[in-house]
């Protein structure tokens, strides 16, 4: 009888009690987030490697071609700037599923586009695709975040290493549908069914509730939160790293397929080719993050990419050899890789409120990421590409200058890790449970 007398547990000790189900659960929803980094790079690829077919079939100048990229922008900024309040109020999984139900659609659309040449509606599915990828990436980033904190252990390299996979496999797909000459939008439509499979299979694993900020009482009102967060100088120096190092990257997945056709005289498929270099490298930069990360400071590994990036821009630029010019490419790819998801890692423990921290850094960063590429296409129309892509190279350089605000110790989730304090202290998030 006296086993029937115990206690209750405490709410907030009770997921200590199933520590192989809570592993469980963590395991399946750090494989979700995989999955929704992936997709999204097997979308962005696919779209990328078909834009000389795509810009052929609507009969547009470079410069026409950056009008219909800036519907991108449009969307684009729309779902970044929307997306930190509605993962605040709402949590991640319902803004991260329907982000990604608009990035299906807009593959489709865009596909449509293509067939019927029609450029606004074209533009009209860029708009779209680029809402799905703002307000999406950044919930996933906010809930990688939350994993890394859960596990103790540094996540947001690797679930960036699986977008740039999808983008490797997305890209060889596109190369070879581009080598056949398969219609581009029959390629797109198939991209949308296998992603739909994708999220039908990953969004279970995703729990409700990450990322919502509690309630205050009306007396002690969160408003300011938000300018709080922009006053924090290391913060923002940090956004000046994810800007440049962002914009490296979405320069390269606009821009550098045609930089080679255009710049260097390469065919479209060999001009494929080169971006698939450039994305596994991306990919390899990022799976092999955790090495360095292990044995370097994060401000080091930081400066380290933006030098790389900065060697690989500027050969592509500078010379005329075209075998040069798509080797410096894998240079850019490397640099590229690590600047964005170990800035959001810095990011997050630089302070209170994580959410809105991870939220603004990431801002910064997909509004570079999306918006600041289809720029180059005016400047690109007048100049040239590869004259273009010098402010690019200018903002890589101005990340060296600022990597130590990354910080120059490891990571707080990798010294939790490597000391062995219990994961599941961890468990509990900011506004998920009440004060009792």
């Amino acid at each position: 009888m006296a086993r029937d007398r115990r206690l209750p547990v405490p709410h907030c000790l009770q997921h200590r009690r199933s520590p192989s189900l809570t592993d469980r659960a963590v395991r399946r929803r750090r494989r979700a987030l995989y999955l929704f980094f992936f997709l999204n790079g097997i979308a962005m690829s696919s779209w990328i490697t078909r834009t000389p077919d795509v810009r052929d079939r609507l009969g547009v100048s470079t410069g026409q071609m950056g009008l219909v990229l800036f519907g991108l922008s449009v969307g684009s900024m729309a779902g970044i700037l929307c997306s930190g309040r509605f993962v605040s109020r709402f949590g991640t999984r319902p803004v991260t599923a329907l982000a990604t139900l608009l990035v299906i659609a807009s593959v489709v659309v865009v596909g449509a586009g293509s067939a019927l040449g029609s450029a606004p509606l074209v533009t009209a599915g860029l708009c779209v695709f680029g809402l799905g990828v703002g307000s999406g990436e950044v919930a996933i980033n906010v809930d990688g975040a939350d994993v890394e904190r859960i596990t103790g252990r540094a996540v947001l390299p690797t679930l960036h290493g699986c977008f740039s996979l999808g983008t490797v496999i997305g890209g060889l797909a596109g190369m070879a549908a581009t080598a056949a000459a398969f219609p581009a939008h029959w390629h797109l439509l198939a991209v949308a069914a296998v992603t739909a499979a994708i999220f039908g299979y990953a969004i279970r694993a995703v729990p409700a509730g990450t990322g919502v900020r509690a309630a205050a009482p009306a007396s002690d009102s969160t408003r300011p939160a938000g300018p709080q967060v922009w006053k924090d100088r290391r913060l923002l120096m940090i956004g000046a790293i994810v800007l440049a190092m962002a914009l490296a990257e979405g320069a390269a997945n606009d821009w550098l397929p045609l930089l080679m056709v255009d710049g260097h005289g390469l065919g479209a498929a060999a001009g494929s080719l080169v971006f698939v270099g450039f994305a596994a490298a991306m990919t390899l930069g990022r799976f092999g993050g955790a090495f360095f990360l292990n044995r370097y400071s994060r401000a080091t590994v930081v400066r380290a990419s933006a030098v790389s990036g900065a060697i690989g821009l500027s050969l592509v630029i500078f010379s005329d050899n075209t075998v040069v010019a798509a080797a410096a490419v894998l240079f850019w790819g490397l640099g590229a890789s690590l600047g964005f998801p170990v800035a959001l890692s810095a990011a997050g423990d630089s302070g209170p409120d994580e959410t809105a921290r991870v939220s603004l850094v990431a801002t910064i960063g997909y509004i570079a990421f999306l918006v600041g590429p289809p720029m180059l296409g005016f400047l690109g129309d007048h100049y040239g590409l590869r004259p273009a892509m010098v402010v690019v190279l200018a903002f890589v350089a101005t990340a060296v200058l600022a990597a130590p605000a990354a910080g120059t110790r490891a990571s707080r989730h990798r010294r939790k890790a490597d000391t062995g304090v219990p994961t599941e202290l961890a468990l509990e998030r900011p506004g998920q449970r009440t004060e009792g």
